[in-house]
C-alpha cells in the first residue's frame, strides 16, 4: 500500500506527463467544467466513474456515497443533483451500483454497529418490497446482486420523481436518467434499460 509521499509523487509525474502530451490541457481545464454527465455511484474504492468510463478530469460531475443512494433527504446529493441540473446543464444523470456492494451486503445480513446502519435501513426497505424475488435457492452472492439491481432501479425512481428533475423536464431540459450496474470481477457496466426522460 503506497504511503501519502507516493501519492504526492504520482500525483507529480502524472500532471507532468499530461502537460507534455498535451500542453494546453490544464489551461483549458481551469476556464470552466462543461461535463454533459452527473454520475451518482458508490464511494467503493474499486470503482473510479472516470476510469471505467475513460472519461478525462471535467467530462463527468460526480456524486458518492454508501450504496449509491439518491434520497430526498439527502441535503449533498440535492446540492450536488442541482448543481449539475440547473448550473452545468447536465444531459445525463447516471447512478450506477455495482455487483458485490459491502453496504448491500451490509443490509441483507442485519443490523450493524453505528450511523451506517441508518443509511441501510433504505435498502433494507427495497428488499422488503421485493422479498418474493428472492427465491430461497439463491445463494448469498445472487442474492447480493439482484439487491444491488433492484437498488440502482429503486434510486433511479427516486430521482424521476426529484423536484430538481422533474423541474428541469417541464421547463424542456434535455435530461435522462440512466441506470446501470458495474462488475467489479470483470469490469463491465451492464445497463439496466430503466432510462427514464421527460414523459
Amino acid at each position: 500500500m503506497p504511503d501519502i509521499k507516493t501519492l504526492l509523487e504520482n500525483n507529480a509525474r502524472w500532471s507532468a506527463d499530461v502537460s507534455r502530451r498535451e500542453p494546453e490541457f490544464f489551461r483549458q481545464l481551469a476556464q470552466q467544467q462543461a461535463p454533459e454527465y452527473l454520475w451518482i455511484g458508490c464511494s467503493d474504492s474499486r470503482v473510479p466513474a472516470n476510469q471505467i468510463t475513460g472519461l478525462a478530469p471535467g467530462e463527468v460531475f460526480v456524486h458518492r456515497n454508501v450504496s449509491n443512494l439518491c434520497l430526498n433527504t439527502d441535503i449533498n446529493l440535492l446540492s450536488v443533483l442541482q448543481y449539475a441540473v440547473d448550473i452545468l446543464k447536465v444531459k445525463h444523470i447516471i447512478v450506477c451500483g455495482h455487483y458485490g456492494c459491502g453496504g448491500v451486503q451490509a443490509a441483507l445480513r442485519g443490523r450493524v454497529e453505528g450511523v451506517i446502519d441508518y443509511w441501510l435501513n433504505n435498502i433494507r426497505d427495497i428488499y422488503r418490497r421485493h422479498r418474493k424475488a428472492f427465491a430461497p435457492e439463491l445463494t448469498q452472492e445472487q442474492q447480493t446482486d439482484l439487491l444491488c439491481e433492484l437498488n440502482v432501479i429503486e434510486q433511479v425512481s427516486n430521482l424521476s420523481h426529484c423536484g430538481i428533475v422533474t423541474e428541469a423536464w417541464n421547463r424542456g431540459q434535455d435530461l435522462t436518467v440512466h441506470g446501470w450496474i458495474y462488475g467489479i470481477r470483470d469490469g463491465v457496466i451492464k445497463d439496466l434499460r430503466i432510462s427514464k426522460s421527460a414523459p
